[in-house]
């Protein structure tokens, strides 16, 4: 029994670390194919294009289950549409090592872990900041956001070391192991709301006492279709295009394959791409602090541009030492671009609407992913090289940057309540 005075450890710290573990993992499964693409080209035969076109599969899958996901979310919380996801990443994933047609990796890999990483990633992070915080929204998400940057410094390394080791079926062991392994935690541990746990929205206040009379009416949901008719949406959607297109899409699937053809070592670009981890896990911690305090489209603008120009600069990288300076100045803004647009979400449309909205505005993020992962695959198929393909992306990412000064200035987030069961304004 607790004793006067003490505070009840708030059980959205909690659930963050169970979110951050999942995304942690998924995002284990989502870099793989950027340390695979090689070694199944030397087994099987099969040409960058058409595996990149399983890859892009993935990508368009992920993007097209957030509305989905993001309106489960929102009707019945996110635990149970996490534990589908993860075992239905976990069988494509394992589903692969046992694969020798290309059909079935479009099948296994393409669909379903394209599917099912949709469902635990891509809109979760958001979905978990709102319904939990408020005055830390922006700190939370930053967080969530750099789970993506460890799971890529942690299995990057690891994946390539195990596919020089082993081959790349130990490497796809390693994933799907790590998946079924957190598929436990999320079932013991995670909550999908602070009234479960007789807390409220950031801590602030004990749940209210039985007779303090019924509690204010939550804030509606705003639907799809109205939030759509404002130009926020599209311009949110625009720049969250580029943004797909510019990491998952091109540099998440093709910068490992494009080093390794540069001369550049397996072990050497792995851990390069795994500093780039570094460098994006404390960009977007930074970034998730600086949204709860600057100007969101004013980050948004500077972050695009800081990619732009990196992503100009890569085709003159030949060396080590180059490819170490573009992962340091790319991967300080790599995720950063989340929380920011989230926020904006969040405070634009309403936090009880960030998984329906936010799931749309992530599937444009996913079709610009899907897009350009093949389009960079059959860059490199018809020219021999990507710099085409790299120079182009700098050039969308600055056009973004441009986008997201348009979106409108939301009014100044208000903080958390402090009685219990009070909703807040928008």
């Amino acid at each position: 029994m607790r004793t006067q005075g003490t505070r009840r450890i708030y059980y959205g710290w909690v659930v963050v670390a169970v979110t951050f573990s999942t995304l942690l993992v998924t995002a284990g499964v989502r870099s793989a194919p950027g340390v695979l693409i090689y070694p199944l080209e030397s087994e099987f035969g099969w040409d960058r294009a058409a595996i990149a076109l399983a890859v892009s599969v993935n990508l368009l899958l992920f993007g097209l289950v957030g509305p989905v996901v993001g309106r489960l979310m929102d009707r019945h919380g996110p635990r149970r549409v996490m534990l589908v996801s993860l075992a239905l990443t976990a069988l494509g994933a394992l589903g692969t090592i046992f694969m020798q047609s290309l059909w079935q990796l479009d099948l296994l890999w393409g669909v379903a872990v394209g599917v099912g990483a949709g469902g635990s990633a891509g809109v979760l992070g958001a979905a978990v900041a709102s319904r939990w915080f408020l005055a830390r929204r922006g700190l939370v998400m930053g967080i969530l956001g750099a789970a993506t940057s460890a799971g890529q410094l942690v299995f990057i390394p690891l994946l390539m070391a195990a596919v020089v080791a082993g081959g790349w079926r130990s490497a796809v062991l390693i994933v799907g192991m790590a998946l079924v392994a957190v598929i436990p935690v999320v079932f013991l541990l995670m909550r999908d709301d602070p009234a479960e746990v007789g807390q409220t929205l950031d801590g602030n206040a004990p749940a209210a006492p039985a007779g303090a009379g019924p509690a204010p009416a939550l804030p509606p949901i705003t639907p799809v279709s109205q939030a759509a008719r404002t130009p926020d949406f599209w311009l949110l959607a625009g720049s969250f295009f580029v943004c797909g297109a510019t990491t998952n899409g091109l540099i998440g699937t093709h910068l490992i394959p494009h080093a390794i053809e540069h001369g550049i070592p397996e072990i050497s670009a792995a851990s390069v791409v795994g500093l780039m981890g570094l460098m994006n896990f404390i960009g977007t911690t930074a970034s998730g602090w600086l949204s709860d305090r600057v100007d969101q489209r004013k980050l948004l603008a500077v972050y695009y541009s800081l990619r732009g120009l990196s992503l100009l600069f890569l085709p003159l990288v030949s060396d080590v030492s180059g490819l170490a300076l573009f992962a340091i100045v790319y991967g300080l803004d790599w995720v950063a671009t989340v929380p920011p647009t989230a926020g904006l979400v969040a405070d634009l449309y309403g936090r009880r609407s960030v998984g329906g909205i936010y799931g749309w505005i992530f599937l444009s993020h996913q079709l610009g992913a899907a897009g350009i992962a093949y389009v960079g695959g059959a860059v490199r198929v018809w020219l021999g090289d990507y710099g085409l393909a790299f120079l182009g992306a700098g050039l969308l990412a600055l056009v973004a940057a441009g986008l997201v000064l348009r979106i409108t200035k939301p009014p100044a987030r208000l903080r958390a309540p402090t009685l219990a069961g009070t909703a807040p304004a928008r």
